[in-house]
Order: structure tokens, then sequence, then C-alpha cells
């Protein structure tokens, strides 16, 4: 393989992770909203919660994006391939993270709760300096594992015309008649960012438990 053809390589991995992270971070944000609702004793904002997490989690990815990225011009939503990718990703992150939260948020000592509301403070209060920071901690393991699921998924985004390291290594086996050496190198760069991954997950879980994060 050429430099410049593994250069080609390098910049859809990086690609890759850029949407796959930017979509993490969104998704993360919209889950601790739908958690929320999850966890509501309203059910003006339970059942919407429940109803996007049972759709998300229970449609297929690929068929999402698909609905995404032909739905949106039907709206009048003009948008790049791009951003009708990070929306597909983004919003089936958030449902599974809106649920590792859920079960992190379950996981807090009632005994704690107790001892906050003896000493006064108020639910907000008591969310952000008790119940949001454990419940992060408690997950972590979960988050870190939907963070490399989505690094996966991320190859679907191709349908809709985003150039990503799955459809780099296609093109590229095309054009040149080898597709193993190409599909190969694709495998090893998706398990060194999973690998990266996974060790950041290790170490995130580390200083917690050291009381260094």
């Amino acid at each position: 393989m050429s430099m410049r053809l593994f250069e080609l390589m390098l910049w859809a991995a990086g690609n890759t992770l850029l949407l796959s992270a930017v979509s993490i971070v969104i998704g993360l944000a919209l889950g601790l909203v739908i958690c929320a609702g999850r966890l509501s004793p309203s059910a003006l904002l339970r059942w919407p919660a429940v109803a996007f997490i049972s759709f998300f989690r229970g449609v297929p990815l690929l068929v999402q994006l698909l609905l995404i990225y032909n739905l949106l011009p039907v709206l009048g939503v003009m948008v790049p391939s791009t951003v009708a990718a990070l929306i597909g990703l983004s919003l089936c992150t958030a449902a599974y993270q809106a649920e590792n939260l859920r079960g992190g948020f379950a996981s807090v000592p009632k005994g704690l709760l107790e001892a906050a509301d003896m000493v006064g403070l108020n639910a907000w209060q008591q969310f952000r300096r008790i119940r949001a920071p454990i419940a992060l901690r408690l997950t972590i393991p979960a988050l870190v594992n939907e963070a490399i699921l989505i690094l996966k998924a991320s190859s679907l985004i191709s349908v809709v015309g985003v150039i990503e390291l799955t459809r780099m290594a296609q093109n590229l086996a095309a054009s040149t008649y080898k597709p193993l050496m190409f599909y190969a190198v694709a495998g090893g760069l998706y398990l060194v960012m999973n690998w990266s991954l996974a060790g950041a997950g290790s170490l995130a879980e580390r200083l917690v438990k050291t009381g260094r994060a």
C-alpha cells in the first residue's frame, strides 16, 4: 500500500472517530434529559421518554439513518449528509445511554438521599451533588461500552453518503482490486481505536476509585 492510500485510510479513521465522539457527547446530554423524563413521576414526561427509548432501541440503526436522511428533506430541512448521520447516531445512542443512566440513578443508595433531606438539600442540589455524580461513576463501564458500539456502528453511516473508514476501504478496494489489504487495514484501525477507548475507560474507572476524578 502506498503512503498516499494509507493517508486516506487514516483520514477516514479520523473522520470516523470525530463523528463518533460528537455523537457520544450529544447523546450523553440528550440521554440525561431523557433519563430525567423516564424517572419523572409525571406521565406527561415519562411516556414520551419511554416511547423515545423504545423506538430507538427497537428499530435498527440502519433503518433510523435512512428514515432521518429521507425525512428531513420532506420536512423542508436541507442538511448535509454528515449532519443527518450525526443526528441519527446521536438519537440512537441517547436512547441507550438514557437506560444506562437510569440504572445508575436507581443504584444510588437511598440512605444518602435521606441524609441529604435531613441536612436540607433541595431536589436540584441532591441531583447535582449526589445523584448525578454517583450515577455517572456507576455507569462508566456501560458508557464506555456504548462508545465502542457507536464507533463500530458508525460504519453504517456510509448509506447516507458519508465517507468513513469502512466506505473508504470499500472505495479503495474497488479501485485497486485489493480488497483483503484494505479491509485488513480498516480492521486494524478499528481495533486500535477501540482498544484506546477501552483503555481510557479503564483509566477513568481507576481515577474514580482512587478519588482523583
